[in-house]
This record gives structure tokens, sequence and C-alpha cells, in this order.
């Protein structure tokens, strides 16, 4: 049953949990994901944006093509806030910081992505230590750029991989957690009938 947080005439509100796809895939064995999951209770369901199939949270879906048109306009002109919570592997000499490295995808080994100066996308994470745990360091993660795997490649390229990642992460770290450590907790934008900013959070649940 998928886990519905919010919804009126324009969106829903769901709360993806981790190892799922947001859309489908290719082939028969890929065709359950999230957005299907909605759309057997709202019809009329729209993507809008997507998550890691390994990553857990908050997701937006439009139920018309008006509010999929404005919630779109939204994230590419960077309106919306989204905040991640992670556990990084080791310790960041500092407390807090950004990562501005330009991403592309590493054609050869698709789907991951790779940090390229000369052709990649600019990207800008910023990311600040919460607490210390037994497993590595919990950080909370604001991307301003939304680059596939964008954290998941910015902490890796800090020294500092998230736990659990099997794209990222040395073997060791990979270990640790048999699910990726990345959560979206938070996601703001303005609501595509009012204009005025709707926010939205979920409990991390590592």
């Amino acid at each position: 049953m998928v886990d519905i947080i919010y919804a009126d005439e324009s969106f829903v509100i769901a709360n993806k949990p981790w190892d799922v796809l947001s859309v489908p895939g290719r082939g028969e064995d890929k065709q359950d994901c999230l957005w299907r999951q909605v759309q057997a209770e709202y019809p009329t369901a729209r993507v809008v944006h997507r998550l890691d199939y390994a990553t857990s949270g908050i997701m937006v879906l439009a139920l018309t093509l008006e509010a999929q048109r404005e919630i779109s306009r939204s994230f590419q002109e960077r309106k919306t806030d989204k905040r991640y919570q992670a556990i990084i592997a080791g310790s960041p000499k500092d407390q807090e910081g950004s990562v501005d490295l330009p991403l592309i995808c590493d054609w050869e080994n698709r789907p991951l992505q790779i940090v390229d100066f000369e052709n990649g996308k600019n990207a800008l994470t910023h990311w600040r230590v919460t607490e210390t745990t037994e497993l590595g360091t919990r950080v909370e993660l604001t991307p301003i750029t939304g680059r596939s795997h964008q954290l998941r490649v910015h902490m890796q390229a800090m020294g500092h991989p998230i736990i659990g990642d099997r794209f990222y992460a040395d073997p060791e770290n990979e270990a640790k957690s048999d699910r990726l450590l990345l959560h979206a907790e938070q996601l703001s934008f303005p609501h595509p009938e009012t204009g005025e900013i709707v926010s939205f959070s979920t409990s991390c649940p590592f």
C-alpha cells in the first residue's frame, strides 16, 4: 500500500520506499513503480520528478496537466527546496560546506555518473553535519541543482561515500547497510494553483 502523505485536487505527496522505481523501467520485471502504485488510487497521477531506485522519501505527483506543467517549471527554475538526510562514511574535517563539481553520465558504465570539468553540467550541493553515528556521520544535504546521482557522487568525491551505496561506496562501506542510507525528507515548492509555498516532510527511517 503506497504511503500518501498529502493530496488535494492538484497533486499528491507520496513517501517512496527504498529499492522501488519511481517510474517503469525496461522489461516486464520493472513495471512496478511508485507512479503506478499512486495511479491505482489516483488514476490521473502524472510524473514530475524522480528519486533514485535506492533512495527513499518524498515525491510529488501532479493530478492535472496544468499542475504538472507548473510544478515541473518550479523544478526547472529552482523554485523548489529539497532536503535529504544521509549517513556517510568517516568524519568530514569541517562541520559544513559545499561541493561544486560538474557531473556527466559515464556512458560506458550507465547509469553511473562522473565528475567531468570539461563536459559536465554544473552541480552544487550544500552539506551540514548533524550527528555522529555507529556507522558514520549523519549529514543534512541540500541540493541546489538536481543532477542524476548528484548527492551520491558529491559525497564520494568528498571522500565520504554514502553508507550502503552499491554504485559509489567502497565494498566495506557498502556492506555496512542493506540499503542506501539516503532519504528525501523535505520538499517545498509553489502551489500550482495559488503560488503559495507549500512544504512537506517525512521522518527519516534510519
